[in-house]
Order: C-alpha cells, then sequence, then structure tokens
C-alpha cells in the first residue's frame, strides 16, 4: 500500500487492504521464521486483539501445530482476557499453556511494597519477554511480535518487554489498520470491539492512560510519519497545536526504545551502523 498526500492539504485516510495485509503478512512470517532454520513461533496471547490477529497469521503461514501462545496471567489479570484468549486458540487450533506469573511478581516486590504502576507493569512485562524466550528455547521456535505501530511510534511498550521479540508481523500496521484486518481473518467480535487494554491493573485502558483515542492519534501519525507533513500543514489539516505538540514529543522521546543499543564506534564497520545485513547474512 503506496502512501499518497493530498495535495490540498487535508487529511488522508489510512490505506487499508486487508486481503493484501494477509498475503503479504503471512509471507512475511513464513519467510522470516525458516530463513533461520526453524518452523516454529511461540507468542504470547493476552486476550487483546494484536496478540489475536500475530497469533492467527502465524497459524495461517506455518500451520496451527507450529504456533505455541502462552497466556501469563497476574491474579489482577480480568478473567475476560484469559477468556479471550482462550477464544482465539480455539478458532486458530494453535498449541497453548498457561504460566501464573503472580509468584513472581509479588515475591520482588514484596522488597519493593511503594513500586508504582508503572514498575510493577514493566515487570510484568518483563517476566513475560523472560518466559516467552524461555519456551522459544525449549520448542526451537521464534518470538512473535505484537506491537502495533501505534504504540512503537508512541513508545507505548516496554523495552525488553513486550516491545522485544524475533519478528513482528503488525508492527508496520496502525492500530486501525490491525482492527481491519483483525476482522477480515477471523478474530472473534468481542475481542475486536472491546476497549484496548495491556490488563496490567484493573480498568486500566490504553486510550485513558494515553488521554486520547487510537483513530485520533492514528489520523495524526499517518500524516506526520508516512506523508511527512510539516507541522504547519498539520495544524491545517485541523489537527490541534497542543495535540500535535504532545504526540510529536512522544515520537521524540521514544526513538531510544527503537534501536538497538547505541554502540560506542572504535572499528571501520560498527554493528547497526556499518554492518547492516538481514538476518540470514552469510547463508
Amino acid at each position: 500500500m503506496v502512501a499518497s498526500r493530498d495535495t490540498s492539504g487535508g487529511r488522508v485516510p489510512i490505506p487499508t487492504n486487508p486481503a493484501l495485509l494477509r498475503r503479504v503478512l503471512t509471507g512475511f512470517v513464513a519467510n522470516e521464521v525458516r530463513k533461520v532454520g526453524v518452523e516454529r513461533v511461540v507468542v504470547g496471547l493476552s486476550g487483546g486483539v494484536d496478540s489475536a490477529v500475530s497469533a492467527m497469521l502465524a497459524a495461517a503461514a506455518l500451520g496451527p501445530t507450529n504456533v505455541l501462545a502462552i497466556k501469563m496471567p497476574y491474579r489482577t489479570s480480568s478473567p475476560e482476557s484469559l477468556e479471550h484468549a482462550d477464544a482465539v486458540i480455539a478458532v486458530a487450533g494453535i498449541e497453548s499453556l498457561q504460566v501464573d506469573i503472580t509468584p513472581q511478581i509479588d515475591a520482588y516486590f514484596a522488597r519493593f511494597p511503594d513500586a508504582d504502576n508503572m514498575r510493577r507493569g514493566n515487570k510484568m512485562a518483563r517476566e513475560r519477554m523472560t518466559i516467552l524466550y524461555d519456551h522459544s528455547a525449549r520448542w526451537r521456535a521464534l518470538v512473535l511480535g505484537t506491537s502495533n505501530k501505534t504504540e512503537l511510534l508512541l513508545g507505548y511498550g516496554t523495552l525488553y518487554g513486550d516491545m522485544a521479540s524475533a519478528l513482528n508481523p503488525i508492527g508496520d500496521l496502525y492500530k486501525t489498520q490491525v482492527w481491519a484486518l483483525a476482522r477480515a481473518i477471523g478474530v472473534p467480535p468481542e475481542i475486536v470491539d472491546k476497549e484496548p487494554s495491556a490488563d496490567l491493573w484493573s480498568g486500566q485502558t490504553d486510550e485513558a492512560e494515553l488521554g486520547f483515542g487510537y483513530r485520533e492519534v492514528d489520523a495524526l501519525l499517518y500524516l506526520m510519519v508516512d506523508l511527512r507533513y510539516s507541522r504547519a500543514e498539520l495544524l491545517a489539516a485541523r489537527f490541534a497545536a497542543p495535540f500535535v505538540e504532545r504526540v510529536s514529543g512522544m515520537v521524540r522521546g521514544s526513538q531510544f526504545k527503537r534501536r538497538l543499543p547505541v554502540i560506542a564506534k572504535v572499528s571501520a564497520r560498527t554493528i547497526d551502523r556499518d554492518f547492516r545485513y538481514a538476518r540470514d547474512w552469510g547463508r
């Protein structure tokens, strides 16, 4: 899907072609997994739409028996999230496992009882990722990512937690595109239509925490990032100046999360600057 500017300077809808996306992304998963010599993936299944889409794309790409979904609830997680994860497992026909992260999280924070929700949420996200990588080694599989483009651009995720993966089929899709693709590939409607939440604590929702809706910010990010609108053009497209400033600041401030750790350059070919090849380099 090719981005194109509106010469009148107004808003431009985000292009969405679910049939094309499904074909491209299942091909991506099959190719990227097999080129490193494995056949399987492990995915954390939260009960939300992002992980549901990633899991179902992987099932279509690799076959259901080559996808292991791991549910990792904490004691405050919503029972509905587990029900929704089970619905995806049933629809996709994939393998599954449940690992309760309550014992290790509570044991850690028993030493730090004053920790706020952000610390607790980050710890849970990183705990879940260590479990995924442990089972990826046991299962000889790659860890499949579930972060969408909106979250990645805003830095709305935990570095080395839910943002970590070996490959991510939905990382170039805005949340609104994920919703459209989810409906097209048969994700149960109760998952697509519910309010997005990381389910980190009771009552938490993404949009309440961010302070704006995904549809609103996707419209802005598409013009800002994909079509490279200037600040003046964004204001002419009727986005409020404080909203533009806040979102621009979030994108700038989270750039470090989208890069490998900065390596001090002391040779002619520094990794990630001069030595930049696809993961099948040398094969």
